[in-house]
């Protein structure tokens, strides 16, 4: 099992940038398939990227394709979403997930989240 760890969110400017890491502790990150998922005031969770285990495959939401970059660090068990041209609506709790081996249907194990919020 892992424990993850978010951090990086912030306040910033409409156009702007922040990079959000997950960090794992526990087993190796490299068998995990790491998922990020927002949830703005009001809404349902929605997904945003997601990396799989083997780091060949990743896949966006329509949102913020484009606009956001997800990237694993095996070596340092982290996993990051590098967010550009950030707009009002990308406000939200950020979180990160993991599924051992997964194709990301099946995440068991959820950080606590970090906030973004994005000024107009």
């Amino acid at each position: 099992q892992v424990h993850l760890v978010e951090s990086g969110g912030g306040l910033v400017q409409a156009g702007g940038s922040l990079r959000l890491s997950c960090a794992a502790s526990g087993e190796p990150f490299i068998l995990y398939t790491v998922g990020w998922f927002r949830r703005a005031p009001g809404n349902v969770r929605e997904f945003v990227a997601r990396i799989e285990w083997t780091a060949r495959t990743t896949d966006y939401s329509e949102s913020v394709k484009g606009r956001f970059t997800i990237t694993k660090d095996n070596a340092k068990n982290t996993v990051y979403l590098q967010m550009n041209s950030l707009q009002p609506e990308d406000t939200a709790v950020y979180y990160c997930a993991a599924e051992k081996f997964g194709s990301g249907r099946d995440y068991k194990y959820w950080g606590q989240g970090t906030q973004v919020t994005v000024s107009s």
